[in-house]
């Protein structure tokens, strides 16, 4: 990529202040100091709604958007420059007067399972207590294990090692990326198969936000775009927007991207896991938005939109 003139001015990152949250805004701002000799690069720390939210389910209280908000409007109020997101927590529909600058290159997108007792998922036995904050995986899971007691599970990547250390849960599953990040990949039993839990969408991608009218800062995030995860990214992202789910709908979504070609899987399903839909499609790269589309429709067409209606209260 093309290096851009130095620059001396500064530019102000939001964050959460979660740990994986500081961390990945510190990668963010290693990666411009490094790409950008001269400028001053500074974090704004802040708590979200979805941080301070913990004995409720996130889709009960208006799901990840939450974990955003604060962030959004520090930035509309000019208190910063770029906020750095974990990009399945970024909505499908961003606000008025945002805009996506970056997507960094895709880190292991797998969930992760976390057992102190068990060494695979399969091994757990009927009754077992797994803990997940995600409808999405709920969904899959309960799908894909019927006999297990699956739970909510909230909190930061720490708390929830914690509470299964302290024997609340026979096992937890957590994304790998975050793990990894944190220097905890060494707790990871092994990686659930991709078929098995499709992650969530954009999940173990890093991703800028800024103001749609900040040329400035859009130029100085653009040069940490990577196109593959660019490429995915909108695939996945696109397969969501149509379906139009509410914080309660469990959809996943997951783009592989080799030799130009796309190859999209996406998944919609009850809560419960008793109603799954599936689907994979592939074609051109470029045609990532419209592959996303596709499959949403396929997946409509298959009975999909009846569960989501009935997911979202409507007839």
């Amino acid at each position: 990529m093309k290096e851009l003139m130095p620059v001396k001015h500064e530019l102000r990152i939001a964050t959460r202040a979660s740990r994986l949250a500081v961390w990945q805004a510190e990668h963010v701002a290693a990666a411009l100091r490094a790409r950008h000799p001269g400028l001053e690069v500074r974090l704004v720390p802040m708590t979200t709604q979805g941080d301070r939210i913990l004995d409720r389910p996130l889709a009960a209280v208006g799901g990840k958007g939450l974990f955003i908000k604060e962030l959004e409007v520090a930035l509309a109020e000019h208190r910063a420059d770029i906020a750095v997101h974990s990009m399945k927590d970024v909505p499908t529909e961003l606000p008025e007067g945002m805009a996506l600058a970056a997507m960094l290159t895709r880190a292991d997108a797998r969930d992760a399972f976390v057992s102190a007792r068990f060494a695979h998922f399969d091994d757990l036995p009927p009754g077992a207590r797994l803990g997940t904050s995600s409808p999405r995986r709920q969904c899959q899971l309960a799908n894909a294990r019927p006999d297990l007691e699956i739970l909510p599970l909230r909190g930061n990547v720490e708390t929830r090692l914690r509470k299964l250390e302290e024997g609340q849960f026979d096992a937890i599953v957590l994304a790998t990326a975050g793990l990894e990040r944190l220097g905890l990949g060494h707790h990871i039993r092994h990686h659930l198969d991709i078929d098995l839990s499709v992650p969530a969408v954009g999940q173990g991608i890093i991703c800028i936000e800024c103001r749609a009218d900040d040329t400035r800062s859009a130029t100085l995030a653009s040069v940490l775009n990577d196109p593959a995860a660019q490429c995915c990214g909108e695939a996945e992202r696109a397969f969501a927007r149509r379906l139009e789910g509410s914080c309660q709908s469990p959809i996943a979504a997951y783009a592989q991207l080799s030799d130009g070609e796309l190859v999209l899987r996406g998944v919609v399903g009850s809560p419960d896991g008793r109603e799954v839909h599936r689907g994979r499609v592939s074609g051109p790269a470029d045609r990532a938005t419209s592959l996303g589309v596709e499959l949403a429709e396929r997946l409509l067409a298959s009975g999909a939109d009846a569960l989501l209606a009935s997911l979202r209260g409507t007839p």
